[in-house]
């Protein structure tokens, strides 16, 4: 009773006028910061933290929590309507959003993502609510041979991302890794992969700059090759009554949902995972336990819904080690530590104490800003659909555009611009060649976590895998993600097994 008594008088506190005034410019601001190519909520915060320091401390962490909330809504916003993802947290949102709105259904996309983000981030205030010491201490409990088996657990469900080519998949995650592993070793120092010595590689591939290349150019041109007309991808007219219709559509991908809710906090607690990897997992996930898994990629609900409640899912958890142990859960919550640090709160197990009015104001106002959130994301969808009306000689150029800016604006250096366009160009020829993309561009996310984890653990373990199969919390994961990886590579042997012997 204690917590719901401490929880309503933070409700109550975040419904002042002041700190409602700053969750509904929080979330706006944050759902626009989300939706452009290039920014997303890490430099929203960072951008918009000196404002802050004109109002009291717990109105200035109520408004960046809300821009924080916006950026994850609107993350999904350009992956629907262009094919470019907002952000890293919104790849996964491509892969179905994009084609629902090549059927005419975009509505129904951006209201399933609106729906997702909000069930997955009343499920990850729930949790944060009611077991946040607890699941602090379980975060506490991974090294770095959990957080490698973590990352094996996610590849596994990647090989069920290219559809029945395991072989094709398997280059693409090859690919992909060997992408990721551009530029300097953490570990080592020593420079790696160098092409012809130049300059721009040496920070590495910049994983949004390839994200855009990949489903902004690629998709362009696929879309012109294929000479389609996007302009009759909607109706031009929106009703309430289709909205509703489609808020009712959005519920049949409650699987996607409740996988994405669940994994997406777990994943978002455990300090620098994040909401990325959330994402990508609760899509695999929800895509091998489906009943038809043929069906994604070509415009399935659950496609949508799992990935957009992981990641709100997974921006709730991060707040969790932030808050309890002073330990970032991903780059955005670093940004928010940093602000508390400013204005004289010291985060950790201490702070729930000695700053209880600050700490469940904040907590409040995680309801306040999920709900605005959603209420704000449905009301711009006429908004949103507005773009796709436009003819797509009109449209190629503004995604040529953005794709650019959005490029330059990740690092500034037009090095990667050029790379973009050559991944562009890849991606196209091999979609043309039917190469799977989506497990390349997952593991270039998921590489430099994996390999850092996988050399600390056997530098741990002086060289000795059992490692990761002989801890308690690493073990059954690792096993798991063995099986998952096996179970493919036995369907294809049972078929080649069963395939008639040809006659003498």
């Amino acid at each position: 009773m204690d917590i719901l008594g401490h929880l309503l008088d933070g409700v109550l506190v975040s419904l002042q006028p002041l700190n409602l005034l700053m969750v509904v410019i929080g979330v706006t601001v944050g759902l626009f910061i989300g939706a452009m190519p290039g920014l997303g909520s890490v430099n929203g915060v960072a951008i918009l933290l000196p404002a802050t320091f004109l109002v009291p401390p717990t109105t200035a962490m109520i408004f960046l929590a809300a821009i924080y909330y916006g950026a994850m809504y609107g993350g999904a916003i350009s992956s629907i309507t262009l094919g470019i993802p907002g952000a890293s947290t919104a790849v996964a949102t491509v892969f179905d959003g994009r084609p629902l709105a090549l059927k005419g259904r975009a509505d129904l996309a951006l209201v399933t993502a609106a729906v997702a983000s909000f069930v997955g981030g009343t499920v990850a205030n729930i949790l944060f609510t009611g077991f946040a010491p607890p699941l602090a201490k379980v975060a506490l409990s991974f090294g770095p041979p959990e957080i490698f088996a973590l990352m094996l657990l996610a590849f596994a469900t990647f090989v069920g991302l290219g559809g029945d080519d395991i072989a094709k998949t398997i280059f693409s995650i090859a690919l992909g890794l060997v992408l990721a592993t551009v530029g300097f070793d953490e570990i080592s120092g020593a420079p790696r992969l160098l092409i012809l010595d130049i300059t721009g590689f040496m920070h590495g591939i910049n994983f949004l700059v390839l994200a855009i290349g990949v489903y902004g150019i690629g998709e362009m041109m696929w879309t012109i090759n294929a000479s389609r007309d996007e302009t009759k991808m909607i109706d031009p007219g929106i009703t309430i009554r289709r909205v509703l219709r489609a808020i009712k559509e959005a519920f049949t991908g409650w699987r996607g949902m409740a996988i994405g809710s669940s994994l997406g906090f777990f994943v978002g607690v455990l300090p620098a995972a994040g909401a990325t990897p959330g994402a990508l997992m609760a899509y695999g996930l929800t895509k091998m336990t489906a009943k038809d898994p043929k069906l994604f990629g070509k415009g399935e609900v659950n496609g949508v819904s799992a990935p957009e409640s992981a990641n709100n899912a997974a921006s709730g958890g991060a707040m969790l080690p932030m808050m309890t142990l002073g330990i970032p859960g991903s780059p955005t919550t670093a940004i928010l530590l940093g602000g508390m640090v400013i204005w004289g709160l010291q985060p950790g197990p201490r702070l729930f104490v000695d700053e209880p009015e600050f700490v469940w104001s904040l907590i409040g106002s995680l309801y306040v800003s999920n709900l605005m959130a959603m209420v704000i994301n449905l009301a711009f969808i006429p908004v949103f659909l507005w773009m796709l009306r436009m003819p797509f000689t009109i449209l190629a150029p503004v995604i040529f555009v953005l794709s650019v800016v959005g490029g330059y604006a990740a690092v500034q250096d037009m090095h990667d611009i050029w790379l973009m366009l050559i991944f562009g160009f890849g991606a196209f020829f091999l979609r043309i060649l039917d190469y799977p993309l989506a497990p390349a561009v997952l593991a270039i996310v998921l590489g430099p976590q994996t390999e850092e984890s996988l050399r600390q653990s056997l530098l741990l373990s002086s060289g000795d895998p059992s490692i990761f199969f002989t801890r308690p919390v690493s073990g059954p994961i690792a096993v798991i993600a063995v099986i998952l990886i096996l179970l493919p590579l036995l369907g294809v042997l049972r078929r080649w097994m069963r395939r008639p012997t040809p006659a003498a």
